[in-house]
Formats: structure tokens, C-alpha cells, sequence
């Protein structure tokens, strides 16, 4: 996305972007099972209508990251927000199954947007890292929120559908804090360089992918688990979810205080091992303290690796194209998880389902491990890779003893280089260059 917003105004507004854009997968369980329940359909067929909705978030994401740039922030952020408010308003209204998946589809594209113009802003801060992990949290603490009202609302599939509309209207009015595409953005857009690290971030793409759909194929059907599984009932599942996005925020906290004082590797790496026995863990509960253990360590540990992800993903392209592609990926995997849920539930039985997942999630932490430990987080001496050959100079300088609070990091802009003309010497005199003075010589 073009014209960077760097201000605290900004911040607020993108933060709030992303808050609206990230709310209809965090309300995903309790969206299938209201579809399930309120309009009279089956398990998979409710499945299905939810990966219709984060299908269409993916499709915004990739299609704006090749268009941003023409549209500007702003103007992409509010067709984002009224497709949010068209389509999830309009699915509310109806109980005809068509409608419900044609307002959902459109939502599905305004969530989709509005989270792409949230990540190439993020990308874009200072502080990236910090900056996702702010959303994250805020996020975790609205939908946190909305899980402990929404059980004690009428029933049917309307309330939390309405609710992530009303979150997209009430974010509206911030969206005047980003810049609009200027004149000369739009003309300087086709003249955008090739993206960098073409490799790394095409396997961190497609690591988040298999990520992100192994843990939405669990969180679309937890709702499930924990009612006929665990025999657990509406407003208990419901406060269990609230205690796990409650988890998120002070998983979310520690990330930001934490930093990058581990690099982004380590957390990447360990942190989706322990989601891996989460997801087995909460697959096989039959009671309320498994259920309630691996849904509570699972989501405190998921906000603090999606947002490392999210930084690592920013820090390979500082003008945001890695962030909305990789963004769009988590996206799709997020929009295949409900239906692979389903699928393999029934198949597998739940247990069966978790196996699947954790070995899936084991496998995904490697590649993703190697990008984060490789393509980013590696101190620079400031002008190493202009004079010193480019990347293998850059890995060079990664292993000096250097201060990394003091020298930018991997992925970060590199310090322009300027010559000065400096003038040439005056030559030494030699004692040949002297001769005797004549009388002649006075004139």
C-alpha cells in the first residue's frame, strides 16, 4: 500500500482496521454454531458457509496487494468497512440459506480489505512488531467481550453477524486519519521494485498457510467439542472462550514486552510446538478442566506466534507487499480450516482430527523456523551490504560482535550511501623546485 501513515493518529486507525478486519475469525465458532442452530442446517454445511466468509477475506487480500497502491489507504479502508456493514448486516436480516451466503461472501471482502490496508500500515510503523501485537490485543479483548454477551442475546445465527457489523461502523469515522493516493503515488506505483526475498517469503506464505488452517480446522468446531464432547453447555463454552482471549491479551503483552530480545525464531518455533500439544490436548477433552486447559494455553500462545509471524512478514518488504501476501495466506488457510474441521471430525472423530493437525503443526514449525532464523533478525553494520556484496555480506556482518540495539536489523532499510568530492592534495615541494635570488628578480 502507497503513502505510509507513521502518525500516533494513524496508528489508532489502523490498529482499529485491523481490530474490525480481524473480529470475524475470532468470532468464528460461535458464528458456525449459530448458523448451525438458527438456520436448521448441518454441522459441514455450516462449515462451509464460514469458509465462504474468510474465503472472501483471503481473495480481498491477494487482490489488493497487487492493486493497493492505485487505491490509497483510505479510500480501500472504507470500501472495506461498508462492504463489512453491508454484507454481515444484510446476512443478519434474512434466514434464507442464499442470502445468508451472499452477505457473508461480501463481508467475507470488506474484512478482507481492511485487514490488507491494517497489514501494509503496520508494515510500514517504526516499530512493526509492535504495532501487530497492539492489534492483536485489541482484537482478542473485543472478541473476548463479545463472547461473554453474545450467549445471554437472543439465539439464532443474527447477533454476532450484527455485531462484527457494528464494529466496522463504529471504525469508520477513524478512517479519516489515513492518507488518501496522491497524484504522485499513483504515477510512481508502476515504477515499484521487485519483491524481496522472493523465496523466503514465498515459504513463510505457504507455512502460514498450513498454520493458520490447522488451528481454524480446531477453533471452527471447539464450540462443538465442548458441547457434545465435553457436554458442556452454551454459556460455560462461551465463558471459556472469553478466559482464552483473555489468555491472548496477556500472551499478547508479554510479546510486546518481550520484543525482539529472543529474535523471532525462537518463539516462531517453540511457541508452535506447544500449540501442536495444545490442539491434541483440546481435541481430546472430555470434561470442562481439559476443554478449559487447552483452549486457555492454546489461544495465550497463538496471538504471541501470529504476531511474530506478522513483524517477520513486515520486515521482509518495508513497503508492505510480504505483509498483505502472507496476511492473505493465514487468511486462506483461516477460510479452509471450518470445512478440513469438519471433514476430518467426521471421519476421524475429534481425536483422530487433533493427531492430524499436531503432526501438520510440527511439520510447518520448521520451514518457518528456518525463514525467521535466516531472512530476518540478524545485526547489520550500517552500509555493510551496499559496499560488501548484498546478502552473503549481510550474513557476514550477522555474526560480528555488534551491539544489536545499535545496528538495524534484517529486513529494515538499508542507510543511504552518499560520495562527497573531496579535493585532491597539493603536491609536496622538493628542494629542486627553489633557486637563488638575482637582483634582477626585484623588477
Amino acid at each position: 500500500m502507497s503513502s505510509r501513515p507513521r502518525g500516533s493518529g494513524a496508528l489508532v486507525a489502523l490498529v482499529a482496521l485491523f481490530t474490525a478486519g480481524y473480529l470475524a475469525p475470532y468470532l468464528l465458532p460461535t458464528v458456525v454454531g449459530r448458523l448451525a442452530s438458527g438456520l436448521g442446517i448441518g454441522p459441514s454445511q455450516a462449515g462451509l458457509v464460514g469458509s465462504v466468509l474468510l474465503l472472501g477475506s483471503s481473495t480481498a487480500g491477494f487482490t489488493l496487494a497487487a492493486r493497493g497502491e492505485r487505491i490509497g489507504p483510505r479510500t480501500a479502508a472504507r470500501a472495506g468497512l461498508l462492504a463489512m456493514a453491508v454484507g454481515y448486516g444484510s446476512a443478519a436480516a434474512t434466514h434464507s440459506v442464499p442470502l445468508v451466503v451472499a452477505g457473508a461472501v461480501l463481508g467475507g471482502l470488506g474484512s478482507g480489505t481492511a485487514t490488507a490496508v491494517a497489514a501494509a500500515g503496520i508494515a510500514g510503523q517504526s516499530d512493526p512488531h509492535r504495532a501487530s501485537s497492539l492489534g492483536l490485543l485489541t482484537v482478542s479483548a473485543t472478541a473476548g467481550a463479545l463472547y461473554l454477551t453474545l450467549p445471554h442475546l437472543s439465539a439464532g445465527h443474527a447477533p454476532p453477524l450484527l455485531a462484527i457489523a457494528c464494529a466496522a461502523a463504529l471504525v469508520w469515522p477513524l478512517t479519516s486519519r489515513l492518507p488518501g493516493a496522491t497524484r504522485s503515488v499513483r504515477e510512481a506505483a508502476p515504477a515499484a521494485g521487485p519483491l524481496p526475498y522472493r523465496r523466503a517469503g514465498a515459504v513463510l506464505a505457504g507455512g502460514i498457510l498450513c498454520w493458520s488452517l490447522a488451528q481454524n480446522a480446531l477453533w471452527g468446531v471447539s464450540g462443538r467439542i465442548g458441547l457434545t464432547q465435553a457436554g458442556l453447555s452454551e454459556v460455560t463454552v462461551g465463558a471459556v472462550f472469553a478466559a482464552a482471549l483473555g489468555a491472548g491479551l496477556a500472551g499478547v503483552t508479554a510479546a510486546g514486552a518481550l520484543g525482539s530480545r529472543l529474535g523471532r525464531a525462537v518463539p516462531i518455533g517453540v511457541g508452535t510446538a506447544v500449540i501442536a500439544a495444545c490442539v491434541l490436548l483440546s481435541s481430546a477433552a472430555g470434561s470442562l478442566a481439559s476443554f478449559a486447559t487447552g483452549e486457555i494455553l492454546w489461544n495465550a500462545v497463538y496471538p504471541v506466534v501470529l504476531s511474530y509471524l506478522l513483524g517477520l512478514a513486515a520486515s521482509l518488504d518495508p513497503r508492505g507487499r510480504w505483509a498483505v501476501l502472507v496476511g492473505s495466506a493465514s487468511s486462506l488457510g483461516v477460510a479452509c480450516g471450518p470445512v478440513v474441521g469438519s471433514l476430518l471430525s467426521e471421519s476421524a472423530g475429534y481425536t483422530g482430527m487433533g493427531v492430524v493437525l499436531c503432526a501438520l503443526l510440527l511439520l510447518v514449525a520448521v520451514p518457518m523456523t528456518a525463514v525467521a532464523r535466516h531472512a530476518s533478525g540478524r545485526p547489520l553494520v550500517p552500509g555493510s551490504v551496499r559496499r560488501r556484496g548484498g546478502a552473503p555480506a549481510a550474513v557476514l556482518a550477522g555474526t560480528a560482535s555488534a551491539s544489536s540495539a545499535l545496528v538495524p536489523q534484517m529486513g529494515a532499510p538499508e542507510q543511504p550511501v552518499t560520495e562527497f568530492p573531496v579535493r585532491a592534495a597539493r603536491r609536496r615541494t622538493v628542494k629542486s623546485a627553489f633557486r637563488l635570488a638575482r637582483p634582477s628578480d626585484r623588477g
